[in-house]
């Protein structure tokens, strides 16, 4: 500790006091910081994120992962064991197609859980908001491994399409209303009514309104001239869709472009304002001091168990996508519910554990970018780049969602955007979150696949998929 000495304050060293003062507090930015648990601040990273540690020590860093960022995600630790039963299965017996993505499915799930943990922990070492841009990223990479996978197997004859997109559509809303609306509960029941920072609620919902207007002008442009195209001259079914994955394309380059300007906003611009909002959010953390002396990774335990985790969830996803077909055309299950409701649960529920968590903790602000985040990277970066990937492989991808979809979309963005207009939440708005949510997907399990038609196959479709679970 350092000492000042003791100065009289009477008017002949007066400039000599400022003086003083002035050079030690010139001088206070290169002593030596230290964090609650006693370690030295490196510059530039945040002191919740230092270890104290350098390089790998594999057993602080299995007890460290282990740990996890909650309660809940610790529990779901628990599903571990089915990581390797899924891998041994889907080898040595090709042929049990619902054990294989059963098994495949519950697996993904601790794997995702360890990534997201990985890039929180990765993310308390930057700077506030690169770092929760970054911790965002992160946690979309299982969507984008999954929607790559998909795509790929897809046999240019479009029949992984309608999975695709339902898959983008279900990512959004399943943030939008069951993560938010979960962490609009949990965290009424403990603070019965959470304030949240407009600055979060106007950009995202804002962002969102102008990324779901780009995703449905290809759907709106086939809607309006599928009808007429006997009445039009040069226009037939299959120049319609050829101008549609046209549109597609544009619109996803154009949406690329605006996500570089939404991740610049955010990291230049705004920085100082988000700043602000998270650094409060982290003082009103009910947890703050169990989680400051709590072990961290350090940075290379980070990078392994990034690599690690999304290795696989990289070969799992591909065994789970290998199952998607057996599962719509054997079993039944309707391409919509496979898209909309299963696809998007495997792969945030990482991501909701963590949201869930900080709103039960009263950090709401921080629960809102881990719901608004994943939905605005999913319309501005997740999407265009399946359109562009598949535009590269001469695959028909695009963005003509049926109207189905695009009602449900609009609908739900109009529905949060009111609820996010007052800047208060309550467990009653996201106990009605969750329910708009449970109601679309009893809608989407009996929405009949494209290829199908009339009511005879919503209702084979629909004792299909009873009959498989």
């Amino acid at each position: 500790m350092f000492r000042r000495k003791d100065v009289t304050s009477s008017p002949s060293n007066t400039d000599g006091v400022a003086d003083n003062n002035e050079k030690t507090s010139k001088r206070h930015h290169l002593l030596p910081t230290y964090n609650h648990n006693g370690h030295k601040v490196t510059p530039g990273i945040q002191p919740d994120g230092e270890s104290g540690r350098k390089g790998i020590h594999p057993l602080k860093f299995l007890k460290i992962c282990g740990r996890s960022t909650s309660r809940l995600s610790m529990a779901v630790n628990i599903l571990w064991p089915f990581v390797p039963a899924a891998i041994a299965v889907a080898y040595a017996r090709r042929e049990a197609h619902v054990w294989i993505f059963a098994l495949c499915y519950l697996a993904i799930i601790p794997a995702a859980n360890l990534l997201g943990f990985a890039g929180q922990e990765l993310a308390r070492k930057l700077p506030r908001v690169f770092g929760v841009l970054l911790e965002v990223t992160i946690g979309s990479v299982v969507e984008i491994v999954l929607f790559m996978v998909l795509i790929k197997k897809d046999d240019s004859t479009g029949n992984f399409v309608p999975v695709i997109q339902a898959a983008i559509l279900g990512s959004i809303l399943t943030n939008l209303l069951l993560c938010l609306g979960l962490c609009f509960f949990v965290g009424g029941l403990r603070n019965e009514e959470q304030s949240f920072h407009e600055a979060v609620s106007e950009v995202g919902s804002g962002l969102l309104l102008v990324a779901a207007f780009a995703l449905l002008i290809p759907s709106a442009f086939r809607a309006t001239l599928r009808t007429l195209t006997d009445g039009l001259e040069n226009l037939t079914p299959q120049q319609l869709d050829h101008n549609t994955r046209k549109i597609s394309q544009a619109a996803a380059i154009i949406l690329l472009v605006a996500f570089v300007v939404f991740m610049w906003f955010n990291a230049r611009s705004n920085h100082s304002i988000f700043d602000e909002v998270l650094g409060t959010d982290e003082e009103r953390d009910r947890d703050k001091h169990k989680d400051l002396v709590k072990s961290k990774l350090t940075f290379t335990e980070c990078i392994l168990a990034i690599a690690v985790s999304l290795a696989l969830v990289s070969l799992l996803a591909v065994l789970l996508v290998e199952e998607i077909e057996f599962m719509v055309q054997d079993r039944g299950v309707p391409d919509a519910f496979m898209g909309l409701i299963l696809v998007p649960l495997v792969e945030k529920a990482a991501e909701h554990l963590t949201a869930i968590d900080e709103a039960w903790d009263n950090q709401i602000n921080f629960a809102l970018f881990h719901c608004l985040g994943p939905s605005i990277q999913t319309a501005l970066l997740n999407a265009p780049l399946v359109v562009l990937v598949g535009w590269g492989l001469g695959k028909p991808m695009d963005l003509g969602f049926d109207t189905f979809f695009v009602i449900l979309l609009v609908l739900s963005i109009l529905v949060v955007g009111n609820f996010l207009r007052d800047g208060k939440s309550n467990y009653l708005e996201g106990a009605l979150l969750v329910f708009v949510y449970t109601l679309i997907a009893v809608a989407a399990f009996y929405y009949p696949n494209p290829n199908h038609g009339g009511e005879a196959t919503a209702a084979e479709s629909g004792a299909g998929a009873e009959g498989a679970l």
